[in-house]
């Protein structure tokens, strides 16, 4: 008996649809995208109105295998990848591969996985939506046009093995031009000014109206509270609410996640897409924030019978005009009345936290009482403010969000005079805009219009393993700051040490960065403009709209593209690598040059095009291409240094290296990790040798005569025969191991993994 066959793209997805479906149906996964522009070549002919020519994955031909023996023995076929352009660009793959027809295969779409969701799709089947599969090639084809022409370039300018994006560059630039600002920035001290007062029913807390310029007008402030009155001159009593902010989106998500779990956005994604595949919530790519009659129902049901009506307030939540890509919900639970899952500790905290969140948003506001009074200082302009806060009612409070402790101001008339307890001034300096962090920059790239719901995660992490952003504890440097306190008559001053400016997991641009950035500004100006990346997400919009032609918005943007790479060729390596002429060398009259090589910053004596091949040192630690000096790079040409001799007679030879100070014995290198190469003693650097020499004679347990070895590891022992490498279990002693048991687990082991060295083009 043929049964219905229906293809998702997850193996996940298909276990649990299969369980609501049942006997019926056959469930299938395609493991994702089954096709796409082959990685080697083009593959795009651009004089035929940017054809592509796509090819089967190598790993998927086992798989379109299998799915075409399915779909001739089912009598229907349903194909269910996620409802967004790249699901669609699936089935679409998948119709092509399995040579079904595309105008009358059956697609159904679902954004939940629940009985009822699927058994609604499967009722009311349509076919592939073209409009969206067009706007999922052009968005393919644009981004292997730039990639694929952009790449190479940067390859000669630059640096071999960089990469570019329309999306990816863009970020990039947000990341260098926020650390140009930081550098820039020149902080400005200020102080703020606290008091403590007093009437007959209590103290206060209060805070200057605004913050002084000097220590001279903290001064003469504080000359003026000395035996003055202090008068409350206004009180003002005023209701007020906070309200729940609205489901989450991709965006708000991974931001929220990252927030409260420290989750990277790939991560917070990776988790999401479980919790989905399971059954727990709706589809996690969204910028919408609306939500279904059915779920508004549905919670509504939930805060009544667990918190009663004076907590419920049903609310629609707009989504922006530019955002919403598909007609998504935001992410929601698949079930209110479903509190917690059970699964992975991660799995666990996000379900949570997207349940708290979407039943929040259908909850009625917190009701607060604000108390502000205005205490007037005798003959100053400044007056003091004094604020106090009572919860009212929860609302919202009662399952997401933070209840503050409240802040009661002791009973107090209007002109009632109060005594100065005590008034301290803190200097402080103004900060400079923050660095980024992964969350905070997908927030940056949503605000600007750069990019989609699914393209935020992989963003953020390509252009850190392109080696453009590193994601670093920014360690905090010692302040000493003035504090001047006024008590009764008496104005004390004192100094306090205080770090400033630590921060953690922020990204920090690296040279690579810096150098690529200016480089794609002065020739690719378009590309790096944050309006024209957004309006090409835009076009992909109306192409999804059916408002505009795939092929006729990649002619317009390739027209102009085109002419700027061949612009750039004319663009020298010196001035790219942004090559900074420090001065003559005092011995040698050689200028010092610091540029931007291979593996980064570096430093030159003698110029590249002269007879006489230049000499080149490590660039100092702690300085960049804008503050190095000439003193500074001339020390580095001190390197290599001999330390000294072994006891053999050998030279020991201290130099710093790509992956940082080392010293050279002969042919056999080793790091001094933390160690100056400058200072380094002949003693130390001779300990630090014999520790390497005793490591090296360490290394082999057992040497057995076929030439097979067991030897230890940094992961700890293995057999090894020189080509191929075998684990030993941990609970095996590697001293037990006989010849031929260890000859017998190698033959077992997956061979190598070859290196090949990518070819220059």
């Amino acid at each position: 008996m043929k049964q219905n066959l229906v293809i998702v793209e997850s193996p996940a997805k298909a276990k649990t649809i299969e369980k609501y479906l049942g006997k019926e149906y056959k469930v299938l996964s395609s493991f994702g995208h089954v096709r796409d522009l082959p990685k080697k070549g083009l593959n795009i002919d651009v004089a035929n109105r940017f054809k592509p020519t796509y090819a089967v994955s190598p790993d998927k031909t086992k798989v379109i295998k299998e799915l075409k023996a399915a779909v001739a023995n089912a009598s229907d076929i349903y194909l269910a990848s996620d409802e967004d352009r790249e699901g669609e660009a699936i089935s679409w793959h998948l119709a092509q591969a399995l040579k079904l027809d595309v105008k009358t295969t059956k697609r159904i779409v679902f954004h939940e996985i629940t009985k009822s969701a699927l058994e609604q799709a499967i009722k009311n089947p349509r076919t592939i939506d073209i409009n969206l599969v067009d706007a999922q090639q052009a968005r393919r084809i644009l981004d292997r046009l730039v990639g694929y022409e952009l790449s190479p370039v940067l390859w000669k300018k630059v640096r071999t093995g960089l990469s570019a994006g329309r999306v990816q560059s863009v970020s990039v630039r947000i990341i260098v031009e926020r650390e140009r600002e930081i550098k820039d920035f020149e902080a400005k001290s200020f102080y703020k000014v606290t008091a403590e007062l007093k009437n007959k029913n209590g103290e206060i807390s209060a805070t200057l109206d605004k913050n002084l310029d000097s220590k001279a007008d903290v001064i003469n402030l504080f000359n003026k509270l000395k035996d003055s009155q202090l008068i409350v001159s206004s009180i003002d009593k005023k209701p007020g609410k906070r309200s729940p902010g609205a489901p989450f989106t991709t965006s708000t998500l991974q931001q929220e996640a990252s927030r409260k779990f420290g989750f990277s956005p790939r991560q917070t994604m990776s988790v999401a897409q479980r919790l989905y595949e399971g059954g727990h919530i709706t589809y996690m790519r969204t910028d919408s924030t609306t939500l279904s009659s059915l779920a508004i129902e549905m919670a509504n049901k939930y805060i009544l019978d667990n918190f009663g009506k004076d907590y419920a307030h049903s609310v629609q939540y707009k989504t922006k005009d530019n955002a919403a890509q598909e007609a998504h919900e935001a992410i929601r639970p698949t079930d209110f009345h479903k509190t917690s899952i059970s699964g992975e500790n991660q799995e666990v905290k996000l379900y949570k936290l997207i349940w708290e969140r979407a039943l929040a948003s259908q909850m009625a506001p917190a009701q607060i009482e604000k108390t502000e009074l205005k205490i007037k200082i005798p003959g100053s302009t400044n007056y003091f403010l004094a604020k106090g806060e009572i919860l009212v009612f929860p609302g919202f409070f009662k399952v997401y969000g933070s209840t503050k402790d409240d802040v009661i101001l002791p009973p107090i008339a209007n002109g009632e005079s109060l005594d100065l307890v005590k008034a301290l001034a803190t200097e402080s300096f103004s900060k400079p805009p923050a660095r980024y962090s992964e969350a905070s920059l997908v927030r940056k790239l949503e605000e600007l219009g750069i990019g989609r719901p699914s393209t935020y995660a992989p963003t953020v992490s390509t252009i850190q393993s392109r080696g453009y952003v590193e994601k670093v504890d920014i360690e905090g440097k010692n302040k000493e700051i003035n504090l001047l306190k006024l008590t009764g008559n008496n104005i004390e001053e004192s100094i306090e040490s205080i770090v400033t400016g630590s921060d953690s997991n922020k990204l920090v641009p690296t040279p690579v960065a810096d150098i690529t950035t200016d480089f794609l500004k002065k020739y690719f100006k378009d590309i790096l403009d944050y309006r024209f990346t957004a309006k090409v997400e835009d076009d992909f919009d109306k192409i999804a709209d059916g408002k505009e032609d795939w092929q006729t918005m990649l002619d317009k943007f390739y027209k102009d593209f085109h002419p700027l790479v061949e612009k750039s060729e004319s663009a020298t390596r010196e001035e790219v690598s942004k090559a900074k002429h420090l001065g003559p060398d005092p011995k040698t009259q050689q200028p010092i040059i610091a540029r931007f090589g291979r593996y980064g910053l570096m430093l030159q004596r003698g110029e590249t095009e002269s007879e006489d091949k230049p000499d080149f040192a490590p660039f100092p630690e702690g300085f960049t291409l804008d503050d190095i000096t000439l003193e500074a790079a001339l020390k580095m040409f001190a390197l290599p240094r001999i330390v000294g001799k072994t006891d053999d007679g050998e030279d020991i030879i201290a130099n710093i290296g790509r992956f940082g100070p080392y010293i050279k014995i002969k042919s056999t290198f080793v790091s001094i990790k933390d160690k100056d190469p400058f200072k380094i003693t002949l003693e130390e650097a001779k300990v630090i040798y014999g520790e390497k020499l005793e490591q090296i004679a360490n290394k082999y347990i057992v040497e057995f005569p076929s030439g097979v070895k067991i030897a230890n590891g940094p992961y700890g022992p293995y057999i090894t025969d020189g080509k191929k490498n075998a684990r030993i279990n941990k609970d095996t002693d590697p001293k037990t191991i006989k010849e031929k048991q260890a000859i017998e687990l190698l033959k077992k082991a997956p061979a190598k993994k070859k290196f090949k060295r990518k070819k220059k083009k």
